[in-house]
């Protein structure tokens, strides 16, 4: 299913509600329709509510009837990753630990801000048990697959919110990014997501993985995030931790282009080790930023990988989230996760004290790049998707996801804006993606320089074939 009305982004079905030409409901029939179509395949959806999502979809269309629209998304289909709070959906976070049998009455901040803006939800994504991983599976829901070869993983641990901005079932789909997960699954699928600056996008309740933990839009295109993180960017008092409101949409700067920009290009970030296919793919994306008017320069972050300090911060987060269990719901418990929970457990405060300092240190650096380049390019990911259903790569010496996600997690660990943005295929037809780092606060030059990748090396001509 490539064609039909629910594959525009939400800044074509805007102007088509606008011009006429569609309505909201017709556009939420199809993406149900889609979900109907291919969720057996990819398991991108927990949760749909035909019923609630349509009635949102008619007062949306009658607000257009009348030309009285309301909100930046008013009839666009938007998903929630299922770690976010819902008002009268449950939230079970993959978890058969959960009690769907309660009220469910609180809306995430971001939840609340969608609602606001008018967006119809359709649905709920799936998520590895409580967000602890870069795959997605769980117990509850089971296999999320890749939409572009079903035996391949979406990556996570918001994979089914890329699989799908990727089917076309929403054309924006709110993912939370602990360690990369939104740009994980972003560059595994072929998708474009971004994790914005800490406090951009408030948050409530606090995750326990901290001040690690950002939310951020997966989208079809550059200007479907930059719209949604308008939205999401509203304030929230509940978030003591969140940033003061934009002064300026991120919308407005799109266009802005990178001539003369200091952009730096480090291929492995001093450390990782990349895919011969993958590294080629990502060399000639930084090349084109030199096309398109900017200075860039391979050079590597004066860093060292600090992986052992985030397995501190993530693992005792991990302990945290189930610290009131009882041992009969532990024991149900995705096995990996219950295995990091533990190792967590014995953690001290001078362990997390000691990985905070190694935290400071690494933004401390990454500040100092940053007065010398505007933006940092790296691959996303070192391999493309590989088996779903695996926490790791056959034969990989890693025990644990970060072990194959070296790009992702520092940049939670310094809180930068990170956004992963589609660069071309492996000889295999699975996406790569190119990550663009910005130091922090600087979210519309992120997203600035993605468009103009995105108008120079357009991605969005060619969908996977599901359904």
């Amino acid at each position: 299913m490539t064609t039909g009305p629910a594959v525009l982004s939400a800044t074509e079905l805007l102007a088509a509600y606008k011009a006429g030409s569609l309505s909201p409901v017709e556009v939420t029939r199809d993406a149900l329709d889609r979900i109907a179509a291919v969720n057996d395949a990819v398991n991108a959806y927990c949760l749909v509510d035909p019923d609630r999502t349509l009635a949102d979809a008619a007062a949306s269309e009658e607000r257009w009837r009348r030309g009285e629209p309301h909100g930046l998304l008013d009839g666009v289909p938007v998903s929630i990753k299922d770690i976010l709070l819902s008002r009268g959906w449950p939230t079970l976070r993959g978890s058969l630990s959960v009690d769907r049998d309660q009220a469910w009455d609180v809306d995430a901040p971001a939840v609340a801000r969608l609602r606001e803006h008018n967006a119809v939800l359709v649905g709920k994504t799936t998520t590895p048990e409580l967000g602890w991983k870069g795959v997605t599976d769980s117990p509850l829901t089971g296999v999320t697959r890749n939409p572009w070869d079903v035996t391949k993983t979406a990556g996570g641990s918001s994979g089914g919110a890329a699989a799908a901005v990727a089917t076309g079932t929403s054309p924006i789909s709110i993912g939370t990014d602990g360690g990369g997960s939104v740009r994980i699954p972003a560059a595994f699928s072929g998708v474009f997501g971004i994790k914005p600056t800490y406090g951009v996008v408030p948050l409530f309740p606090a995750s326990p993985y901290g001040t690690l933990a950002h939310v951020g839009p997966l989208s079809w295109t550059v200007a479907d995030s930059a719209l949604a993180l308008d939205v999401l960017s509203g304030p929230d008092s509940r978030d003591w931790t969140a940033g003061p409101p934009r002064e300026r949409s991120l919308s407005a700067t799109l266009e802005a282009g990178v001539a003369g920009m200091r952009i730096a290009f480090s291929p492995t970030l001093g450390f990782a080790r990349v895919d011969r296919e993958v590294a080629a793919l990502v060399a000639a994306a930084a090349r084109t930023f030199t096309e398109l008017g900017a200075r860039v320069e391979v050079v590597d972050p004066a860093i060292v990988d600090p992986v052992e300090a985030f397995h501190v911060l993530w693992f005792a987060g991990a302990a945290a989230s189930v610290v009131t269990l009882s041992p009969e719901q532990r024991a149900r418990l995705d096995p990996g996760l219950l295995e990091i929970c533990e190792e967590g457990a014995t953690r001290s405060a001078l362990d997390y004290l000691a990985a905070t300092g190694v935290r400071a240190e690494l933004g401390r650096i990454m500040g100092e790049f940053h007065e010398h380049f505007d933006l940092l390019l790296t691959p996303t990911m070192p391999i493309a998707a590989f088996d779903a259903g695996i926490e790791v790569p056959a034969g990989s010496q890693a025990a644990r996801w970060t072990g194959w996600t070296p790009f992702t997690y520092p940049f939670n660990m310094t809180q930068q804006p990170a956004a992963s943005l589609p660069c071309g295929f492996t000889s295999t037809g699975l996406p790569v993606g190119l990550q663009v780092v910005g130091p922090k606060h600087a979210d519309a030059r992120v997203l600035t320089a993605c468009r103009a990748f995105e108008e120079a090396r357009p991605w969005q001509g060619k969908r996977p074939i599901l359904g």
